[in-house]
């Protein structure tokens, strides 16, 4: 079966109305556009999500794999505090793997603890809950997951090519397969946050919607790196992946919504298979 969608959603725990505090009606743009990637991806029937996070396993010049059986999380804001345990697709991570081995990227496979049964679990970052809370809580999917890690420390080229890879296993494999980019944007938009102020942090979100919007998602690649750094994006490797994804399996993207409200932006967009 193919890969039958994919989406950009970010991950800021505001966006969870179990969280969101008094912040709850800053976030309603971007919390209404989590609500529609999440009735998107009820209607694709994903039997595996593939999700790309950017705060789970940070390997040193590799791209991870979790190939554990479970991935069990929490996410708090403040005194709030939300919970989420999901089954791992343990046989599509590590034909993804493989399949990467092959082509010579570096990646590697990890679990915690033993091999199998309930104790192989890997601690869920909430790059990974916040999307599965709105996308599998309470749908009915029963989708399993498969956690990737992109890496900075090696070309974007890398971590585009593995999105090839992902796409390609999941186009040869049996299961119906959803891949998303957890990804927060730019994250120097206020002087007051915790990176500083950079004007570069609008620039840059500006270039991703540009580019979600005229079908060029692989041109945030050109970026050069010390823009990047100035803007201090958590987005540009997953979305890199996406693009890689996307260029062996030719998808439309939608942008849903976008919005700063503190100071990072926040973006949903979808892609669906061209017909």
């Amino acid at each position: 079966m193919p890969l039958v969608y994919a989406c950009i959603a970010p991950h800021g725990g505001e966006i969870v109305p179990a969280l969101a505090g008094d912040k709850l009606p800053k976030f309603m743009e971007t919390r209404n556009g989590m609500k529609e990637l999440a009735a998107e991806m009820r209607e694709a029937k994903p039997d595996t999500i593939v999700i790309a996070s950017p705060h789970n396993l940070r390997l040193h010049r590799h791209i991870g794999v979790i190939t554990a059986e479970n991935s069990t999380g929490k996410a708090m804001e403040g005194k709030r505090e939300i919970k989420y345990r999901a089954k791992c697709d343990v046989g599509l991570a590590q034909k993804l793997v493989d399949a990467a081995e092959r082509e010579g990227i570096p990646v590697v496979g990890a679990t915690y603890g033993v091999y199998e049964g309930p104790l192989s679990d890997l601690a869920m970052d909430w790059g990974t809950l916040i999307p599965l809370w709105f996308f599998l809580r309470g749908s009915g999917l029963g989708s399993k997951i498969v956690i990737v890690t992109p890496s900075r420390g090696i070309p974007l080229s890398q971590n585009y090519r593995f999105g090839k890879v992902v796409a390609s296993v999941a186009e040869a494999d049996r299961k119906r397969v959803a891949f998303v980019a957890s990804a927060d944007q730019a994250h120097a938009h206020r002087k007051s946050g915790p990176y500083g102020y950079s004007p570069d942090a609008e620039r840059y979100d500006k270039l991703v919607v540009d580019a979600i919007r005229r079908g060029r998602l692989d041109s945030i690649m050109s970026l050069k790196p010390a823009f990047v750094e100035n803007a201090k994006p958590d987005s540009l490797w997953q979305m890199t992946m996406l693009a890689g994804a996307a260029a062996v399996v030719p998808m439309e993207g939608k942008l849903i919504s976008y919005q700063a409200p503190t100071y990072y932006g926040m973006l949903c967009a979808s892609y669906s298979r061209k017909r």
